[in-house]
C-alpha cells in the first residue's frame, strides 16, 4: 500500500460485466495515481444483475476504496456511456433500479474535494475489463 499523503489525484478505471441481461455479473476496478502506478485493484463477482447495474457497482466499489484510502481528488474512467452521462446529469435515470446506485455515487462523491467521471472507449479500459471477466470466469 502506498503512502496516500503524496497521492494528489487518483484515477479509477471501472468496468461492470453481465453475461445475459440480467445474468451472472462481476466488476473490475483499478485505482492508479497520476503517474500510472497501481494503488489497488478490485475483481469481484456480483449476484446476477444487469450490465448497467454492474457498471454502477464497479464505480461505487472504486469510490468506496478511494474514500477508505483517504483519497480526495478522484477521476473515474468508464466505458459505459449511459452511466457516465447519467452521473454527469446529461441523461435522466429512467430505470428505477439504477436510482439507488446513482444516489450512492452522489453520496460517496460528496465527501471528495474533486470528482469527475468521463467516458473512455472499451479499448482503453482493457485492464478493468479483464478483472471483471476474471471474476466472472472464476466462479
Amino acid at each position: 500500500m502506498k503512502d496516500n499523503l503524496n497521492i494528489d489525484k487518483v484515477i479509477i478505471y471501472t468496468d461492470g460485466a453481465a453475461r445475459g441481461n440480467p445474468g451472472p455479473a462481476a466488476i473490475g476496478v483499478i485505482l492508479k495515481d497520476e503517474k500510472g502506478s497501481v494503488i489497488a485493484t478490485i475483481s469481484r463477482r456480483l449476484a446476477p444483475t444487469t450490465n448497467n447495474q454492474a457498471e454502477y457497482r464497479a464505480i461505487i466499489a472504486g469510490l468506496e476504496k478511494a474514500v477508505e484510502l483517504g483519497l480526495k481528488n478522484v477521476s473515474v474512467k468508464s466505458d459505459s456511456e449511459l452511466v457516465v452521462k447519467q452521473i454527469n446529469g446529461q441523461f435522466k435515470i429512467k430505470n428505477t433500479a439504477l436510482r439507488p446506485c446513482y444516489q450512492k455515487v452522489v453520496q460517496l462523491t460528496g465527501s471528495l474535494e474533486s470528482f469527475s467521471i468521463s467516458y473512455i472507449p472499451r479499448e482503453q479500459n482493457s485492464a478493468a475489463d479483464a478483472l471483471a471477466n476474471k471474476a466472472l470466469d472464476n466462479h
